[in-house]
């Protein structure tokens, strides 16, 4: 791997892991990976989705997607609706609570991502220690 392309990786890796510590920090529910890849497919498309959408469009089962929309049910963060044109399949619909759970994370991630940014600018500087021994190497 390049890099620079390492270093961008290493970055966002940085980026996700502040991203979570603050969501972790943060008041409010903490979601499961599974229950935030859930929450994110159905609030960043305006398409419905089912349960078994869902689980085709994420490879994972039936059930594990029935679990992760139960919790995701008690936090108010999505809810469960009949679907007018097929009474048999159920739609996943948006909520105020997790509009607004989605804003906060949308916030947490703009900030995360400038502060990474802010790091990867800033000039880097040697301790004093290391900046002697590497001007006795070079005077050597």
């Amino acid at each position: 791997m390049a890099k620079s392309s390492q270093a961008n990786t290493d970055q966002m890796t940085h980026s996700l892991r502040d991203t979570i510590v603050a969501m972790v920090r943060r008041d409010g529910p903490d979601l499961s990976a599974r229950q935030l890849a859930v929450f994110l497919t159905c609030y960043l498309s305006d398409n419905a989705h089912t349960v078994r959408g869902l689980a085709a469009e994420l490879n994972v089962s039936k059930p594990a997607i029935t679990r992760a929309l139960d919790r995701l049910e008690d936090l108010r963060l999505a809810r469960r609706t009949a679907d007018p044109m097929d009474r048999r399949s159920v739609l996943i619909t948006h909520t105020p609570q997790g509009n607004g759970f989605l804003r906060d994370l949308r916030t947490i991630v703009n900030e995360t991502s400038a502060a990474a940014q802010e790091k990867v600018a800033a000039p880097v500087r040697k301790a004093p220690r290391a900046r002697r021994t590497e001007e006795l190497r070079r005077a050597s």
